[in-house]
């Protein structure tokens, strides 16, 4: 805290009367910026958790795609094979047999 002191040059000068000087200096904060702080460190958490999410899902459902397109890949060279035999039975039973 400062002192008041009074300097009087002329001793028959009257001394001031004593006044009060009120300084603040930094106010207390109602905590608003700290909630934000938290709101804002939650929502960033959370985006990550569900873009995180989001790309396991991506991940899992290229995996099943991915594994589909084996199954119809090898759906179809059995049924070529089994085309390939067909005809080859139709063949040799088309021969003439001695």
């Amino acid at each position: 805290m400062a002192d008041e002191t009074v300097t009087t040059s002329d001793p028959n000068e009257p001394t001031p009367t004593a006044h009060t000087t009120i300084i603040r200096e930094g106010s207390s904060g109602s905590g608003l910026g700290i909630f934000l702080a938290v709101i804002l460190l939650i929502a960033i958490i959370g985006g990550i958790y569900i873009f995180n999410r989001n790309s396991a899902s991506e991940d899992t459902r290229n995996n099943a795609v991915a594994e589909a397109a084996r199954n119809v890949g090898n759906a179809a060279t059995k049924a070529g094979n089994a085309a390939e035999n067909a005809a080859n039975n139709t063949a040799d039973n088309a021969q003439p047999q001695k």
